[in-house]
């Protein structure tokens, strides 16, 4: 949280940026005060690719929120994704050194950074060290091992990696707009945060972010995330699909996406039509919904095809009971339920963001769900079943800390 008492998402996204304002209310609640958005120019498939362009859309977003509240930004809580990030699952073991085998709090510090301490390339940094779970003298399945005794403490553990200098420009683009980094998250952490329950964590979940240029994939079994992997393709292949099929501009392609668009054909009446606005002052002409279907679902289900493939090669698709989350503005797509389903063989839903206090009707949108995450990680609303994000007693490094060290060339 701020020093103003201000908590602020900023999603950095490849078609747009969303800024979301939230503050504790006098209940100690969290509320949400202000939205905002504007058209991200600045990014291709969740990298940064121009920095200037970048800085006005981080600009508009939180003028726009700001205006919304009625408040004044300082410090935001932005997210990180793009095809650069990658999880790698690693265990650490030490034996507990404490008076009577009692585990303290520094032995659980050492299995984590036993189980972190992995060979990486030098361009790339830990962003999150999670922790699935603890294993004391054999006995799996323990969240919190302080206060247990045992001879020897093991950790198993999600490590997600990065690019340093993606996280560099995100920062660096921030820091140009006037605005502080109080940290930075992996973005379907945030979004799990916001749209998935604590019981579809424990069964086992396939949340699948669909955004404009990336599509984030997690997966969390008991609890934790065991799988994570960013998508280099979204939303803006779709309306590239269409734009090419139907002969139209992109911005025509897209709004044809959004106001007529299914990815499951059998959901479409045979007999439904649309009008698709003319180009160069031709005529407005007539196409079935049918058709555009007929466009759209072939590239969603190769999304979800390709998710399916990792899922599998890792063995976790028949361990998800909890099924697949949709969300994103990719899922707000007519029939993305109905196409995952047929998919993955599993139950599907859409996924909206937690409902907090506030301007309920602006932000209970999945196009929403990472910025409202992030927000609700500001806010310190871990909870016991939820260490994704970070706590001291989980054993994560501070982000800021790290931080530091990556841009200490831009402070």
């Amino acid at each position: 949280m701020t020093s103003d008492g201000l908590i602020v998402g900023l999603d950095i996204g490849t078609t747009k940026v969303c800024a979301i304002i939230g503050e504790i209310g006098a209940t100690g609640s969290l509320e949400i005060i202000g939205v905002g958005t504007a058209p991200s120019r600045g990014l291709r498939r969740g990298v940064v690719i121009n920095i200037d362009a970048t800085v006005r859309s981080i600009q508009n977003a939180i003028e726009s929120a700001e205006l919304m509240s009625g408040r004044e930004v300082h410090g935001v809580f932005t997210g990180i994704a793009g095809g650069h990030i990658e999880g790698i699952n690693s265990r650490g073991v030490v034996a507990v050194t404490g008076r009577d085998r009692e585990i303290a709090k520094e032995d659980v510090d050492r299995v984590i950074d036993a189980a972190k301490a992995i060979v990486i390339p030098m361009d790339r940094e830990v962003l999150h060290v999670i922790p699935q779970e603890f294993i004391v003298d054999s006995q799996g399945g323990i969240k919190n091992p302080q206060g247990m005794v045992g001879v020897r403490l093991e950790a198993e553990a999600h490590i997600i990696t990065g690019a340093v200098t993606s996280a560099q420009n995100i920062v660096k683009c921030v820091n140009r707009a006037g605005f502080k980094v109080e940290d930075i998250v992996l973005e379907p952490l945030a979004s799990s945060k916001a749209v998935l329950t604590a019981d579809e964590k424990e069964l086992g979940v396939l949340l699948i972010d669909l955004g404009g240029g990336t599509t984030d994939v997690l997966v969390h079994l008991e609890g934790a995330p065991y799988h994570t992997e960013v998508l280099s393709i979204g939303g803006e292949q779709v309306t590239s699909d269409l734009s090419i099929m139907l002969k139209t501009p992109l911005e025509v392609a897209e709004k044809v996406k959004i106001d007529h668009g299914c990815c499951y054909v059998p959901r479409v009446l045979e007999d439904e039509e649309v009008s698709i606005p003319g180009v160069g002052g031709r005529p407005p002409r007539g196409i079935g919904r049918r058709a555009i279907a007929e466009i759209i679902q072939p590239r969603m289900a190769e999304i979800f095809g390709m998710v399916k493939m990792q899922i599998e090669k890792k063995g976790y698709l028949h361990l998800l009971g909890g099924g697949v989350v949709l969300t994103g503005g990719g899922a707000l797509i007519a029939g993305a339920p109905e196409l995952a389903t047929e998919i993955f063989g599993l139950p599907a839903r859409l996924g909206y963001p937690a409902r907090l206090g506030g301007l309920v009707e602006e932000y209970c949108d999945p196009i929403y769900a990472t910025g409202v995450g992030l927000v609700m990680y500001g806010a310190g609303r871990e909870d016991s079943e939820s260490l994704e994000l970070g706590t001291a007693e989980g054993g994560f490094t501070s982000v800021w800390e790290r931080m530091r060290r990556w841009f200490k060339d831009f402070f």
